[in-house]
């Protein structure tokens, strides 16, 4: 498949520099740098964060691709400087972390841990926010809003019911956890205290939510084009994510087919929709109109206080792994940045679909589409 956005990440998580080129924008987008780096935030933000998110004040900036505030059709560089900036003074480790990439990634590339860790790093996801916040304000041009929220964290779980768009973006906000409820958000920030307490970790679920999506991105013809699977993909490369599901997910594997779909209706001014959202937006492989529903399952953080049994990669000799500063819990953050994916991955749908050199000419292409739909 070809993609018509496409991006690639550099940088070592205490390296000088984190760095990202994003190609496929088509020219006249306006440039917010201040909602960029407020996305940046956001993804440093959350109950349960370590050392790290104090030391780093991130801030990211646009140094090709743009004349006077607006891209210009050409690849967009994005550049931001760490702090910490310590990778060749940091020492070699040799107990590989289980749950990590440390094995593998040592017998595969021929190296070291610390050449496998520090690019492994979720640091690099500072990268995927900045390109993701910039995806965001493309989508914003067409009415498209992409939000999240946190579903579980570790025992504790929001307990079920409907919930709109409007319902998220009005809960979440004071919460360190980023979930609608108060009190369960009490509840999670207690489980995270009792990891800290016993040197333990946590995951959870987070769940995001793009409403403003029309009908036909994706598409059912080939499994590449096929907008669940591409969503899936991104989210599923995000760091210590081990699940994706959309709509309800899993738990279609015990609801009858009398009410595991969605009915379809249609009014004069509103055109065809569907009565519920069982399927999360998307069937086919195509969105159907309805709001894209994903959730992701993050494992617990692997690397932990109480370090579990590894072996020493020199004397072959049966050690505890080693430690390296961490999160207790970052499912929050993982939410902020499952936004950044699920709109890098819905843009690029967007201008397969609509195609456009400019913004202007992406907009016509849209209307047009809009009439098209309007007399179906």
């Amino acid at each position: 498949m070809g993609r018509i956005l496409q991006f690639m990440t550099a940088g070592e998580s205490h390296g000088a520099y984190m760095s990202a080129i994003l190609q496929g924008v088509p020219s006249g987008l306006a440039i917010d740098h201040a909602f960029i780096k407020g996305e940046l935030a956001r993804r440093q933000q959350g109950y349960g964060r370590g050392g790290r998110q104090k030391i780093e004040q991130d801030e990211v900036a646009l140094t090709a691709g743009l004349y006077q505030g607006k891209t210009i059709g050409a690849p967009i560089a994005f550049l931001l400087a760490n702090k910490d900036v310590k990778i060749d003074k940091l020492p070699q480790l040799f107990r590989p972390r289980p749950g990590h990439a440390d094995l593998a990634g040592c017998l595969k590339y021929d190296q070291g841990i610390r050449e496998i860790l520090e690019r492994a790093s979720a640091r690099e996801t500072v990268m995927r926010v900045s390109v993701g916040a910039l995806a965001k304000l493309f989508l914003k041009e067409f009415g498209i809003e992409i939000i999240s929220h946190v579903v579980q964290i570790g025992s504790v779980r929001l307990e079920e019911k409907e919930l709109s768009f409007h319902d998220i973006v009005k809960g979440v906000k004071g919460s360190e956890v980023n979930c609608i409820c108060e009190k369960t958000s009490r509840k999670m920030m207690a489980e995270i205290d009792q990891a800290l307490k016993d040197r333990n970790t946590r995951g959870g679920v987070f769940e995001v939510r793009a409403k403003g999506i029309p009908v036909g991105l994706g598409s059912h013809v080939h499994y590449e084009r096929k907008l669940d699977a591409r969503i899936a993909m991104g989210l599923i490369s995000l760091q210590s994510v081990k699940a994706v599901e959309f709509g309800l997910g899993h738990r279609l594997a015990a609801t009858p087919g009398l009410k595991a779909h969605d009915e379809i209706a249609h009014q004069k001014n509103k055109g065809y929709y569907h009565l519920t959202n069982r399927a999360g937006g998307i069937e086919g492989g195509m969105s159907n109109g309805e709001e894209i529903v994903v959730s992701a399952t993050m494992k617990p953080i692997s690397t932990l206080r109480q370090p579990l049994k590894s072996v020493n990669m020199k004397t072959k000799e049966v050690e505890r792994a080693d430690f390296e500063r961490s999160d207790i819990c970052a499912v929050p953050a993982g939410g902020v940045i499952g936004e950044a994916i699920v709109a890098f991955e819905l843009a690029d749908a967007f201008l397969e679909k609509f195609g456009g050199d400019s913004l202007n000419e992406t907009k016509r292409h849209y209307d047009q589409y809009l009439k098209y739909l309007s007399k179906r």
